[in-house]
Formats: structure tokens, C-alpha cells, sequence
């Protein structure tokens, strides 16, 4: 199973192919209490099927049933929940939250494929992406490069809206151990793609996740491969093992990961940094930028709650929040 947004895509692949008309939704703008920021997508067909999720279920129950009732049928529509729509939709958000979505509906066409196969490697972090469209028009188009700024832009004056396509968050474990087997879990639950590296084939049945791709190579070679890192990735390594956990730091920061931890003791890491400079040849701002050791100060002791620390460190710096901001 892929990672939600990138499920929505390839289902809206899969369903043009099979001459199935889509409305592809994506979050526009969100206020107040929203389970899902702007960006996140959702895929419906004619039949009522559903990938994804705008909200708690409210909403895309009343989505389904308008499409039934044979609304959305132009190309692009911009909708409201909540707020002043609240009288028309008759949905209440929680906490007077207010949802915009952007309802594109998308006839089967080679070029429509095309679109969103584009789409999809931007997904997946091959290609930089801004998704442009015109909403009077329903025109989409990709404009290449990595762009700053929020992730989504509406100009009601002209009517255009560009999303930043962001890559799936991506989570790469070195090495198979009870932390690292709850961590992929906790990973999977949030969200993440995650592939666990480890080269000992007698460890591969503790990997039992479906969710988890269990790569038997050994991490550094993984990370090393120029494919398998960009900015949305997180590197951990969970062992005790230096054979396999330096060796995925040495490679793992000289990749543009936004995360790099490594379990261990205070002591542990600082031997572990001094060997990283001696004999990995790291200088002071690469060894800077691998958390040692990893994780949040929760006083963990289990497995379980060791790989809670390393996932809420995690998130922590994906959503950009400094740790004395907690």
C-alpha cells in the first residue's frame, strides 16, 4: 500500500485507463480544526469510490452524493465548506472550520494520463513540480523547478491556483532490530514510505508490515544509489551496529535528507561523531546534521517507546518546529 496522496494519484491513473471519469479534489485552503492540510488530495468516480479524504467524512459523504445528483459536471469548480456555505452544503466542520476544495472533473484522455503521471513522479521525488490551474478554464499545467512559499496559492483575482508537489515523506531504516521493526510501524501509520535496509537475510521475517518495503542490501549502498534520497526523506539507523550505522551516516549526509539520526547513548554518540571525523571523514557541519543521539527526551525503554521518540523527532523536524518550541 503507497502513501495516500500518491494512492490518489495512481488510482486516478488507474480508473482513466479504465475509461472511468474522476474528480480529482485537492485541499485549497483550510480554517480552524482540519485533518488534512492544504495539498491533500482525494479521488472519487461515478460508482462512488473514494481514495483519500478531504475530512473526517462528512464531507466526502456529501461530495459522493452530489456527484450522484450529477453536479460538478464542469471541468473545474472551486467549493466551500463551512463558514457562509454552511446553509447551502448543510455539512457543520468541526470547530466552525472552514474547507475550500478544488473539484476538477477529468475525462479519459491519453493527455489526461499523461498529466498525471507527471504528477506522480513528482510524487515520488523524481521531478520538482508547481501544479498551475486555471479554474475558469480547467487548464492544468506543471511548472518544473522547486518552488518556496506555502504550499498552495489561490489568487481569486485571476482565479489561478499553483500547489507545490511535494515528494511522499519518505523514511529509510539501516538495519533490522525490535526499535527499528516498531519505528517502520509507527512510519506506516503516519503516512511515510518505508523501506527498511538490512543485509542479513535470517532477519528479514521480522519485517511483517505488507506496508514495509524490506530492501537485503546493505544501507549505505541503498542511500548511496541517487534515486532513493531527496528532500522529503528521513535516514535513521536503529542497530547498535557501527558496521552498519556508520556507514549509513557517512552516506546518508550527502544526501539532501531532512532528517539524519542514529541511536545511542550521550557517550555513545559522542564516540561515535569523534569516529565519524577520524575514519569516515566527515567535517564538524556534516556530523552536525545527524541527530546523537536520535530522537525526543521521553525517557523511552521499550522498543516501542524508543521508536515513538525517533517518529515524534521526526515530525518534528518535517513540520519545522524547534525542539524547545515543544
Amino acid at each position: 500500500m503507497q502513501p495516500l496522496d500518491l494512492s490518489v494519484v495512481q488510482t486516478a491513473i488507474k480508473w482513466l485507463n479504465q475509461q472511468q471519469t474522476v474528480w480529482l479534489c485537492s485541499v485549497v485552503s483550510t480554517f480552524g480544526s482540519s485533518p488534512r492540510a492544504p495539498g491533500s488530495l482525494m479521488v472519487a468516480n461515478q460508482a462512488g469510490e473514494v481514495v483519500g479524504s478531504l475530512s473526517g467524512g462528512c464531507v466526502e459523504e456529501d461530495f459522493i452524493e452530489r456527484i450522484k445528483q450529477g453536479e460538478f459536471s464542469q471541468r473545474c469548480t472551486v467549493l466551500q465548506y463551512g463558514g457562509a456555505d454552511n446553509a447551502r452544503t448543510g455539512v457543520q466542520l468541526p470547530c466552525d472550520g472552514v474547507l475550500q476544495v478544488l473539484v476538477e472533473q477529468i475525462t479519459p484522455s491519453p493527455e489526461a494520463i499523461d498529466h498525471l503521471q507527471i504528477f506522480q513522479r513528482a510524487l515520488r521525488g523524481e521531478t520538482a513540480q508547481t501544479r498551475r490551474v486555471d479554474t475558469a478554464t480547467g487548464n492544468a499545467t506543471f511548472i518544473a523547478g522547486r518552488a518556496t512559499g506555502p504550499k498552495v496559492e489561490y489568487q481569486a483575482d485571476n482565479g489561478t491556483i499553483a500547489i507545490k508537489i511535494s515528494p511522499v515523506a519518505r523514511l529509510i531504516i539501516a538495519g533490522v532490530s525490535p526499535v527499528a521493526v516498531a519505528c517502520a510501524d509507527f512510519a506506516v501509520a503516519l503516512g511515510f514510505e518505508v523501506i527498511v535496509c538490512d543485509p542479513r537475510a535470517e532477519v528479514a521475517g521480522s519485517i511483517v508490515n505488507p506496508e514495509v518495503t524490506f530492501e537485503p542490501i546493505l544501507p549505505s549502498l541503498f542511500i548511496a544509489q541517487a534515486d532513493n534520497s531527496h528532500t522529503a526523506t528521513a535516514v535513521v539507523a536503529l542497530t547498535h551496529d557501527p558496521r552498519i550505522d556508520d556507514l549509513a551516516m557517512i552516506e546518508a549526509v550527502r544526501t539532501p535528507a531532512f532528517y539524519i539520526g542514529v541511536m545511542g547513548s550521550q557517550r555513545t554518540s559522542a564516540n561515535r561523531a569523534e569516529r565519524l571525523r577520524r575514519s569516515g571523514g566527515l567535517n564538524d557541519e556534516q556530523v552536525a546534521r545527524i541527530q546523537m543521539p536520535i530522537g525526543l527526551a521521553l525517557g523511552s525503554k521499550t522498543p516501542a517507546e524508543i521508536a515513538l521518540a525517533v517518529m515524534a523527532d521526526v515530525v518534528r523536524v518535517l513540520r519545522g518546529r524547534p525542539r524547545d518550541g515543544l
